[in-house]
């Protein structure tokens, strides 16, 4: 908090957080609802998993840069005197970019794969697989706040286990075609394999030396963000020579429509079974998706820098917008084997919920009604005339129409100013008059028109126009 007038504390939230309005919120449910009815759809079930896991949970899952971003939870009790020597040599060690039990055994999720795969192997032989999962969590990375990009923030996943078949992944790519013709933003879907990067790896070093892939694969991840050329110094710097990084860059000049490019990589990776295999992957998605809703391209310089993908990786960018990714995912054959449990296929996507609400927003995509709360404001005008308000106001209520009665008889100005700061369409007005002719005037605020109607009249009246 910071100080204000009078030496008093002015309140403030976490850099990277925010609070959300009413509006606000009933935009985010537009976009959570619409994600969700897409998934329930295509036959995935829910699921939730605790906001903090155990740090050996999360640790050595998301690559060098992922940890980095990884917000520990300090344990209770480091005001110990006992421990005081324990605690100062738990802080050296944290300083020094290693981890310390006796500071920090916990950690805010980094996002919902993870505890997915977790989750799965924790109650494997409890679930039928294939085992089709989607979760809709807020998860937590320290990451440097900037447009799109906060350190809270909303994923909506969709992950199946136990199965290898590429049919996950075309039902996939077109979850995510669905649900951005259903939000009506016009996105491109980008699709590359690790296989194929794994096998740019070989190129360029070691066939066993996954250190080499990950390597490449970091600093392709950086592309968009930096350039080429900054992405070549990268590569120069974490050892790769100057024959190496020219046949990269020759892999990621590859350009082309979709069936070009197949040939192009065939003709760089012939011989290697690993590209090939990978390669024939993203044939057989691209050739059984002909006529998606939005465009689906081959990228080549797709690589997201996680370490546990290990096939089809998948991205989503809306079109016409300055944003990053709003939307990401692929396969990871053995993610589960971290936890205890090998060889468990599984394949996966997220939506960016933030990004997506930016987008929206930025496009003007949002429907007219989204931010819709009360319909009909009760004027209060008298204590009879409350009670029998009330009474109407609940039928309204049964009939599915949200309604208020104001809190206190006063002025008629205050009261129409609380329906315009509220955006509430109608008001209800009864008075003594009008009770005694069992009758409501009505009135429309945004046209001003204004009706008098029989109670029973009343409660039929259609206030969704």
């Amino acid at each position: 908090m910071e100080r204000g007038r009078n030496d008093t504390m002015k309140p403030t939230i976490p850099q990277g957080t925010r609070d959300f309005d009413a509006a606000t919120v009933r935009k985010r449910n537009y976009i959570f609802n619409t994600i969700r009815n897409v998934f329930e759809l295509y036959g995935f079930q829910p699921l939730e998993t605790p906001a903090m896991e155990n740090l050996d949970t999360l640790m050595g899952k998301y690559g060098e840069e992922g940890d980095k971003l990884i917000f520990k939870i300090l344990n209770n009790g480091l005001d110990n005197p006992s421990k005081a020597e324990k605690i100062q040599e738990g802080f050296k060690k944290i300083t020094e970019g290693k981890s310390s039990k006796d500071i920090t055994e916990r950690a805010l999720r980094y996002d919902l794969t993870i505890p997915f795969a977790r989750y799965v192997a924790m109650n494997y032989n409890q679930l039928s697989m294939p085992f089709k999962r989607y979760q809709m969590q807020p998860v937590w990375r320290a990451d440097r706040p900037q447009k799109g990009r906060y350190r809270e923030f909303y994923q909506c996943d969709a992950d199946v286990v136990g199965s290898r078949s590429l049919i996950n992944e075309l039902e996939l790519v077109q979850i995510y075609s669905t649900v951005f013709e259903n939000l009506n933003v016009p996105v491109e879907i980008r699709i590359n394999n690790r296989k194929i990067l794994a096998a740019l790896a070989m190129l360029c070093g070691s066939a066993e030396d996954s250190g080499r892939m990950m390597d490449i694969t970091i600093a392709i991840d950086k592309l968009d963000k930096i350039g080429i050329e900054k992405v070549k110094e990268e590569l120069l710097g974490r050892g790769l020579n100057g024959d190496q990084i020219k046949t990269i860059e020759s892999f990621l000049n590859i350009t082309g429509s979709n069936e070009e490019k197949i040939v192009e990589l065939r003709k760089l990776f012939d011989g290697n079974t690993t590209g090939l295999e990978g390669i024939e992957e993203l044939n057989y998605i691209i050739s059984h998706l002909t006529n998606l809703g939005s465009p689906l391209l081959i990228d080549c310089t797709l690589a997201r820098g996680l370490n546990y993908y290990t096939g089809t990786i998948i991205e989503v960018k809306a079109q016409n917008v300055q944003i990053g990714s709003i939307g990401g995912g692929g396969r990871y054959d053995d993610l589960t084997g971290l936890f205890g449990v090998p060889n468990v296929p599984g394949v996966g996507i997220s939506f960016g919920v933030d990004r997506i609400y930016d987008v929206l927003t930025e496009l003007n995509r949002f429907p007219a009604d989204v931010s819709s709360g009360t319909r009909v404001l009760f004027f209060n005008l008298g204590v009879e005339e409350s009670e029998k308000a009330f009474e109407l106001m609940q039928q309204l209520r049964r009939a599915g129409v949200s309604c208020e009665l104001f809190h206190e008889n006063t002025k008629f100005d205050k009261q129409f100013k609380y329906a315009e700061k509220k955006a509430i369409p109608f008001v209800a007005i009864l008075g003594s008059k009008e009770l005694q002719e069992k009758m409501i005037n009505v009135k429309n605020l945004s046209t001003g028109e204004q009706v008098q109607l029989g109670f029973d009249d009343f409660v039929r009246f259609d206030f969704n126009t």
